[in-house]
């Protein structure tokens, strides 16, 4: 397919897809190096060889994939032109949203809890890691929020219908990105020690 082809319309959207596609790529690449970065520090002397990832990122990985599910819902009750049926998903994918960065501080409480900071005498590369990887995400989650908000306003002001969605697939595929992201990342951290 020639990407010079199709009204302008059609090429803008072709553009912002593409940008958001690059932004992603390089995402991806980010959290690669850090993860890799974990990978070969696991090697020194300090290393925690037997941490548990605490208990709430279980729960806040449970509840990024049911944000997911309800994105998706979204999309196909916008897809079929159910209005009522768009604002509540997406309400829900919102609030599932703000469930998860909680549960991430849960988290970061309870490592604090078994007496690992992210810097200082009390703190370990280990630890230190783990709270770089998730703090990061949660900045891209909270993206993903601001997305959803902005979605959300323009759905309450009529601008998707089934043939006009490029803002709400936008912010799907990042939203769908992030929280695919997660659940590597917490396999990652589960399984790589």
């Amino acid at each position: 397919m020639d990407l010079t082809q199709g009204t302008l319309e059609e090429k803008n959207n072709r553009a912002k897809k593409m940008m958001l596609w690059f932004g992603i790529i390089s995402l991806i690449m980010s959290f690669a190096g850090w993860t890799s970065a974990f990978v070969v520090s696991s090697s020194r002397p300090d290393w925690l060889k037997d941490f548990q990832l605490p208990n709430a990122f279980i729960v806040s990985t449970v509840v990024i994939i049911l944000s997911s599910i309800t994105f998706m819902l979204a999309k196909r009750a916008l897809k079929n032109n159910k209005s009522q049926a768009t604002t509540i998903f997406l309400i829900a994918t919102f609030i599932l949203g703000i469930v998860f960065i909680f549960n991430q501080f849960k988290g970061f409480q309870e490592i604090i809890d078994l007496g690992y900071n992210f810097t200082g005498p009390t703190s370990n590369i280990t630890m230190s890691y783990i709270y770089l990887i998730a703090v990061v995400h949660i900045l891209h989650i909270v993206v993903g929020l601001i997305c959803l908000l902005v979605v959300i306003y323009n759905h309450f002001k009529q601008k998707y219908h089934p043939a006009k969605m490029l803002g709400l697939e936008l912010a799907a595929t990042y939203w769908h990105f992030v929280d695919i992201l997660w659940v590597y990342l917490f396999l990652f951290l589960y399984f790589v020690k």
